[in-house]
């Protein structure tokens, strides 16, 4: 088969491919990318295509891998944006100037809360929130590594427990 053929051969069963991937995504354009992406993959595998293959077949397996490999990407994606929007300087900035006087009445709190931290969890913390390294508090502190990230993570889950009403 020529690239030509294959060509026409794929841009004939352009429609069907769609209504493929709008089953998988659910949204038009989503259904499009996932099309466009597919479409790509085959041209560029042309050479790995054998006569006598159901082409049909073959391009749906490539479709259904792109959209698997995508989902994968995007749920690893979603968990690490999870993780990097826990309590950071940015986001408790963000939360305590949202308005002038909601913001005074956070900082309040989140001063409040760190008030209410046990001194040995407060104190790496507060050294990791202005930027020093875990090996830095430790020597500082003269504590092993693992007790400093452990006083720090303690500290993490208590200081959400305290502010829970400001957590999305």
């Amino acid at each position: 088969m020529t690239q030509k053929e294959f060509s026409e051969t794929i841009n004939f069963h352009a429609s069907s491919l769609r209504l493929h991937a709008l089953n998988f995504t659910r949204d038009t354009e989503d259904a499009n990318d996932l099309l466009q992406d597919t479409l790509l993959k085959a041209t560029r595998f042309f050479s790995k295509f054998e006569d006598g293959t159901n082409i049909k077949g073959w391009l749906f397996v490539i479709m259904k891998n792109t959209f698997i490999n995508s989902y994968r990407k995007n749920l690893k994606t979603r968990d690490l944006t999870v993780q990097e929007e826990e309590i950071t300087s940015a986001n408790l900035y963000f939360s305590a100037t949202t308005n002038a006087s909601e913001g005074n009445f956070a900082l309040q709190d989140i001063n409040r809360a760190l008030a209410l931290l046990p001194e040995k969890y407060s104190a790496p913390f507060i050294r990791y929130f202005e930027g020093y390294k875990y090996h830095e508090i430790a020597e500082e502190m003269q504590l092993p590594l693992g007790t400093v990230k452990t006083y720090i993570h303690e500290a993490r889950i208590l200081l959400k427990r305290y502010l829970k009403q400001y957590q999305a």
